[in-house]
């Protein structure tokens, strides 16, 4: 049975004043009672600006859960009769804060506390970080899981709440970053199969009497000083349900059947819960400071190609690849990533002959690779003589790197699976490979950019428009990793490749271009209609630089401890 739900969205902005913060904060909560939700969630830090002169300063403006800001908003739940999930900065024993989202239920009472796992900069100056995962909250309406901000901008913290049962995410922002609202949140929703509901401010994120002198002292244009909007719901499947606007208050709202995101198979009846590898993450959730990391192979930039083929049959395909690779060999291309060459109906249809065409595809392909890498998908036999679905690198002395798959699917079923990532240290840089159906899981782009990773090939052949249109984007931005993504010919979107900005650290000197409000997005460089051939520089040895901000690490500074939902 169905059990369909609204949810909303609030975005505004919050300022230095908590008495009129709270005003607006509950004229909105008016505002958003009028759409009738069942649940609404509220930006982050809905108290005060996240700036602070002090420690002390930061915990005088934070509110207790017993103060009369949060009663008002639980008074507020209970007038209105809904659910509420609004973040403060909320002080806690020894003097200390945290950045936490509560949940309210329409009876006024508390049900839901949780603290941010990772902060940006210089949060990390004046708040508490998470000690344990955050609850889920279960309801008569669904199962909750709350988080905030950069808790989203890597998968982790989702990721746990998503495993351990919640079917609605709600995301409170304090962002002025464009690509959360149109890479990391849809993403989340996306891998996870499930719905997510977040909600950004707007208007000045520092004080407004600053904004100019901070704008000078930074190099960051005023308007990427302010909340970026967008506030959002967004689908298991990764679609958009509600979208607000850039700078406005606004509130949005959508009917969903929240029981949709306990259905966790897609269409070839892979079910993407199940078939996850927990024992290959155990690194995950060990201290990044005992791990050992590869050398970066200071590789400064590599000329790549993404070529696309409309051939339906293995040989064509083949024969075409043929045909186009010496004229980019010619222009001294270091990387030609093919789409898969065996696809999943073509190794079904007779395995035996896809293995044959598999062998003589690799021949060829090394025959005319002169001093440039092809990567591809092919079938190939493992150690143990087993057939098995392999991403391959090809160099002109042949096999250079083979990555079988590691997650099991329906429309690959015969497949046998491998147990570790593969990589390979070449004259290109650190180079890594998935399959089509691996790159589904977050977990397989996080062991490549843990073993150091710089540049990913995926011979992609989607089931999904998200893979596509916002997953494998997200994924090089989220593990700063270059990506070739070269897709067989379909609708759900076009081959790509993107290249890693030299300049990305949030609150440094920026010197080859203006900052642009992008935390982490990648340049993006798109197959337009009807070309074959896409070329674009990549940049290896950024990669190495994966500070967000300062004490922001992508790796070093992610939830590790609290990451054992995804390792159990």
């Amino acid at each position: 049975m169905a059990k369909t739900i609204r949810v909303a969205a609030v975005q505004f902005h919050a300022g230095a004043d908590i008495d009129a913060n709270l005003a607006t904060t509950l004229r909105m909560l008016d505002e958003a009672a009028k759409s009738e939700a069942d649940i609404i969630v509220l930006p982050e830090f809905c108290n005060h600006l996240s700036w602070y002169n002090d420690k002390q300063h930061c915990f005088d403006v934070s509110v207790a859960l017993e103060s009369d800001f949060l009663q008002a908003i639980a008074a507020k739940a209970r007038a209105l009769k809904t659910y509420i999930v609004v973040n403060c900065t909320v002080q806690r024993a020894d003097n200390k804060a945290t950045g936490s989202s509560l949940m309210y239920s329409p009876e006024g009472e508390l049900l839901g506390d949780n603290t941010k796992q990772i902060y940006i900069g210089h949060e990390n100056d004046f708040l508490e970080k998470a000690q344990t995962p955050g609850p889920i909250v279960t309801t008569p309406i669904g199962r909750f899981g709350l988080y905030a901000c950069m808790d989203g901008v890597i998968n982790e913290t989702p990721r746990g709440l998503a495993l351990r049962g919640a079917q609605v995410l709600c995301n409170s922002l304090n962002s002025f970053a464009s690509d959360e609202s149109s890479l990391h949140i849809p993403v989340r929703a996306a891998e996870n199969r499930v719905f997510v509901v977040a909600a950004n401010k707007v208007g000045p994120l520092v004080p407004e009497e600053m904004i100019g002198a901070i704008s000078a002292g930074t190099g960051i244009p005023e308007k990427f000083l302010c909340g970026a909007g967008e506030s959002q719901i967004v689908s298991p499947e990764g679609e958009v349900l509600a979208i607000a606007s850039l700078d406005q208050e606004e509130v949005i709202f959508a009917d969903i059947d929240v029981d949709e995101a306990d259905h966790k198979c897609r269409s070839d009846g892979t079910n993407v819960f199940s078939q996850r590898r927990p024992e290959l993450y155990q690194a995950i959730a060990q201290d990044p400071a005992g791990q050992p990391r590869a050398e970066g192979s200071g590789v400064e930039s590599v000329e790549a190609a993404v070529l696309q083929s409309a051939a339906k049959g293995m040989n064509e395909a083949l024969e075409e690849a043929l045909q186009a690779l010496p004229e980019l060999v010619s222009e001294g291309i270091g990387l030609i990533a093919l789409p898969p060459l065996v696809g999943a109906g073509q190794a079904q249809e007779d395995l035996l002959a896809a293995e044959s065409f598999s062998l003589r595809a690799i021949d060829a392909l090394s025959a005319v690779c002169g001093k440039a890498y092809i990567s591809t998908a092919l079938v190939s036999r493992n150690d143990a003589k087993q057939l098995q679905y392999c991403a391959v690198l090809i160099s002109a002395e042949g096999l250079v790197l083979k990555q079988g798959q590691i997650h099991r699917s329906e429309r690959f079923a015969w497949s046998a699976l491998s147990d570790s990532i593969a990589t390979a240290s070449l004259s290109i840089g650190n180079v890594g490979l998935l399959t089509t159906d691996d790159t589904l899981y977050p977990e397989s782009f996080r062991l490549l950019a843990m073993a150091q990773v710089e540049l990913a090939a995926i011979a992609l052949e989607p089931l999904q428009t998200w893979e596509l249109q916002t997953g494998l984007l997200e994924r090089s931005a989220e593990n700063r990793i270059n990506v070739l993504a070269a897709s067989s010919d379909n609708a759900m979107g076009k081959s790509f490749i993107t290249s890693l900005q030299k300049d990305f650290t949030v609150m440094t000197p920026w010197e080859e271009r203006p900052f642009d409000g992008l935390l982490s997005q990648p340049i993006w460089a798109r197959m337009e209609a009807g070309e074959s051939v896409l070329r674009a520089k990549i940049y290896p040895s950024c990669a190495e630089n994966k500070e967000v901000s300062r004490n922001t690490h992508l790796l070093d500074n992610r939830p590790w401890e609290l990451a054992q939902a995804i390792v159990a």
